[in-house]
């Protein structure tokens, strides 16, 4: 008797189980365990910022918000299979929405934060809804248009500040709580990193998780089992836009000023050196991808000039000798 057709409460054959941590199972194979290791990491998280001094808490703040635009990218590269080299455009979107309405037109920098989310799940829409039918390079190609798009419009609009940027953007307040100290900013994107986690998991395995795992496994075998690829793959698009714009929002508030270099091709690259570097589709590979990234220069700043050839060589080293990222996928 023929096997019944697979269904979106069962993961794709050959593909990992879209659970969200996996891998070093010797850590996370139960919940107890999973559950001791988060207490001891978020309990290091938080100690961080008076171990090691206020230059390093700048650079951990830089890496968590790298993880946080890390796990909105791992939603359309990692979950849906989709190759996107535009990302850092909805990071713009963010930042220069927080920026343009705290600064030109004096709005609260919470009551920003609605239309930065719509104004990043519109940009989604506009850039997956003609292009999500197209596949492999042409995605990518297309995608990186878009990028480049919008930071050469940031560089020549006036209302962004041409290529000056916006500056002098308000730093914000929560129940009297002025959020302006590095420190301060430290801890609201730790938040943000446990947030966006927390969200990414939910995704993962819920169904459209599932149907992201089938997109991304086979296009035509999810589509002729009734998935509509096209919806699913704009939502991810959406979702992982609203990470790349919460992001941006508060990067934005975090610097007080921002211009188009911030959100170039090569930050978008970094976005995704991120993702797969860690291990695509993987929470815990995808956060410590993000802080190879930002760390592991930083670590090596002390051989001066040599620091980005060493760190790219090790990066090389990793891929040849760990294809599937630090840490890969799990096969069931």
């Amino acid at each position: 008797m023929a096997n019944a057709a697979p269904s979106l409460n069962t993961p794709p054959p050959d593909e990992p189980r879209p659970s969200a941590w996996g891998g070093l199972t010797v850590f996370f194979d139960t919940p107890v365990k999973r559950a001791v290791v988060l207490v001891v990491l978020l309990v290091f998280m938080a100690a961080a910022p008076g171990l090691f001094g206020p230059y390093a808490t700048v650079i951990l703040t830089n890496a968590l918000l790298y993880a946080i635009l890390a796990l909105g990218l791992n939603i359309v590269v990692g979950y849906a299979g989709l190759l996107d080299l535009g990302y850092a455009a909805f990071f713009a979107v963010g930042a220069y929405t927080v920026g343009i309405l705290t600064k030109e037109f004096g709005w609260n920098f919470w009551a920003t934060l609605p239309v930065a989310i719509l104004a990043a799940a519109c940009a989604g829409v506009i850039i997956g809804g003609p292009t999500l039918r197209l596949r492999s390079d042409y995605l990518a190609i297309v995608t990186l248009g878009f990028g480049e798009i919008v930071r050469i419009s940031a560089r020549n609009l006036q209302i962004t500040g041409a290529a000056s940027g916006i500056s002098g953007i308000d730093q914000p307040w929560l129940f009297g709580w002025h959020i302006q100290s590095q420190t301060d900013f430290y801890y609201v994107f730790l938040v943000l990193a446990v947030i966006a986690v927390i969200c990414s998991a939910r995704l993962a395995n819920s169904r459209l998780g599932r149907a992201w795992l089938y997109v991304r496994h086979d296009e035509d075998a999810a589509e002729a089992m009734g998935i509509d690829r096209v919806r699913v793959k704009l939502a991810a698009y959406i979702i992982g836009a609203i990470y790349g714009s919460i992001g941006g929002a508060f990067f934005a508030v975090n610097l007080t000023a921002i211009s188009p270099e911030s959100f170039s091709f090569q930050q978008s690259t970094l976005f995704l050196m991120a993702v797969v570097l860690g291990g695509m589709g993987r929470i815990p590979g995808v956060i410590l991808g993000a802080f190879i990234v930002v760390l592991g220069p930083e670590l090596l700043r002390d051989l001066g000039s040599l620091r980005l050839l060493i760190f790219a060589v090790g990066l090389l080293a990793i891929m040849l000798f760990r294809p599937g990222g630090v840490w890969p996928v799990r096969r069931s």
